[in-house]
């Protein structure tokens, strides 16, 4: 398992009875995670004193109540030189997932390595972290998810990142759409990434399946690739689906056609003071020898 790391604005401190207590720089949040199954806290004195709570409702769902009446709507989380706007959102979601620093990291170090100009494709792009990590390291970047909300988001990070005049292309729009799209363009990139959802829908309300429809795209992204492609990386929050599976995908696609390295794992985030990780998700990269 890769383990985040240097993550100074963010915390897991404490995890017991489907809950975590973390620390967003300084706001202290509780929100459900089903992989806690265990009842004892380790640390209960640091749950009096919180910011929020997302509470699950029996009939799907659920809100958050918020214990700070002086809590603002949005604030910031530094990540090394990147900096990330917070929201309390539906469905228990801040806007960003810590583990994912780690691939940022990984994305960074292959464009600096590479001593070119690099374009990056990001699928399902979400808030952008993995897009601001390629632009931080002067890619361009194509940013695609079929929210507007979120590109929206996305683009306030840019801003908050400080890289507002560095080369990146917002689009909102169906995933698969837009790549059936771009190779009739003869447009190619050199790094592709994506995050995609377990189900979901399109601009246009177009239905995604990941079961039914992620080797389909993986393939047709075969064709966006450049002819010295450095990395593709899928990750997947996707409960049940192997980390194998994905390494798989990527055997069958894009390493017949550029033979390289794949490596797939979980990610994960340490608790502080404490030898227990939270697993948080699953990743396969294929990268260019």
């Amino acid at each position: 398992m890769k383990l985040i790391k240097d993550f100074k604005d963010y915390e897991l401190l404490d995890m017991a009875n489907g809950l975590k207590l973390e620390r967003w720089n300084n706001i202290y949040l509780v929100r459900p995670d089903p992989q806690i199954i265990w009842n004892k806290k380790t640390y209960p004195d640091l749950w009096s004193k919180i910011d929020a709570k997302y509470d699950r409702s029996n009939l799907g769902g659920g809100k958050w109540t918020i214990y700070n009446k002086n809590m603002k709507e949005s604030w910031n989380v530094s990540y090394k030189d990147l900096t990330f706007n917070i929201k309390l959102m539906g469905f228990k979601h801040t806007g960003l997932f810590p583990e994912q620093s780690y691939n940022w990291d990984i994305i960074r170090d292959k464009i600096k390595r590479s001593g070119r100009q690099v374009k990056v494709l990001n699928l399902f792009a979400y808030t952008g972290g993995a897009s601001i990590a390629a632009l931080s390291e002067n890619a361009i970047v194509t940013h695609v998810d079929s929210s507007r909300g979120m590109v929206d988001w996305a683009k306030e990070n840019v801003i908050s990142s400080k890289l507002e005049n560095n080369e990146i292309h917002f689009i909102v729009d169906d995933v698969v759409k837009f790549v059936e799209r771009e190779i009739r363009r003869g447009h190619k990139y050199d790094i592709i990434i994506m995050d995609p959802p377990s189900f979901g829908r399109g601009s246009n309300k177009e239905v995604w399946s990941l079961e039914n429809d992620l080797y389909n795209l993986v393939n047709l992204c075969n064709e966006l690739l450049s002819d010295e492609p450095l990395m593709f990386l899928i990750n997947s929050y996707t409960t049940g689906l192997s980390m194998n599976v994905l390494k798989d995908v990527l055997k069958l696609t894009v390493n017949k056609k550029y033979p390289g390295v794949i490596t797939s794992d979980e990610v994960g985030i340490p608790m502080t003071n404490s030898d227990l990780v939270l697993p948080c998700g699953i990743f396969a990269r294929w990268e260019s020898k």
